[in-house]
């Protein structure tokens, strides 16, 4: 499927709408999302039949949820902080895996690019350079839309590992802000109930070495 008529597929605009623009992190999400699912042969997952894993918190990660339908509050999207371009998705019922991490070449810039950037990123690009970097952009998205799955990413089957699914949990008042926090998460500091941060702020250095509350 040529570039153009990906971009203006359905799935890849839902994407678009929900991340907020166009751009190369996006579509290496979509098509780490279309992949994962083509090789499990799996359909966007209404509650918890799929489980999601990324090791990025770029721009791909919201192209994962909205094609996968994982996300962080069915407790099927699992967000590991590896700063790697690698997507995971397993298949419950089955209790299959597969990863996808993006290849070192794949989307590489050139110094131009680079430098152009980074003066981006920094406000110091002029109308012409900031011109000049959207169509860079606009090619290298292009270009990961258009090329074989396989030539940008590494795909491979994982062992599941795949964690029960998410619990609903009844919550209790922090004895410090009187804020309601999950019970699983609150610890004991001089025998109050403290969440997180206040066991942080109040507790000894170790903070949530704390023994938690029964």
């Amino acid at each position: 499927m040529k570039g153009e008529t990906i971009l203006s597929s359905r799935d890849l605009t839902k994407c678009v709408e929900f991340h907020g623009h166009m751009c190369p992190g996006l579509a290496i999400g979509f098509r780490a999302a279309r992949t994962l699912m083509d090789r499990l042969s799996v359909r966007r997952s209404p509650d918890e039949e799929l489980l999601a894993i990324v090791e990025t918190d770029a721009c791909g990660a919201d192209a994962i949820q909205v094609m996968t339908g994982c996300t962080f509050g069915k407790g099927n999207f699992i967000f590991k902080n590896y700063g790697k371009h690698a997507f995971s998705l397993a298949d419950r019922k089955r209790g299959k895996a597969i990863r996808v991490s993006l290849r070192p070449d794949a989307v590489k810039m050139d110094p131009i690019s680079l430098s152009l950037s980074e003066k981006v990123q920094k406000d110091e690009a002029s109308a012409e350079e900031l011109a000049r970097f959207r169509r860079f952009q606009k090619e290298r998205t292009q270009k990961i839309l258009e090329a074989d799955a396989e030539s940008i990413f590494k795909i491979e089957d994982i062992s599941p590992n795949i964690p029960p699914k998410a619990m609903i949990m009844e919550s209790e008042t922090c004895d410090f802000c009187g804020e309601p926090t999950k019970k699983d998460l609150l610890r004991k500091i001089n025998g109050k109930k403290a969440c997180v941060p206040c066991a942080e702020e109040n507790g000894p250095s170790v903070g949530l070495a704390s023994s938690p509350c029964p």
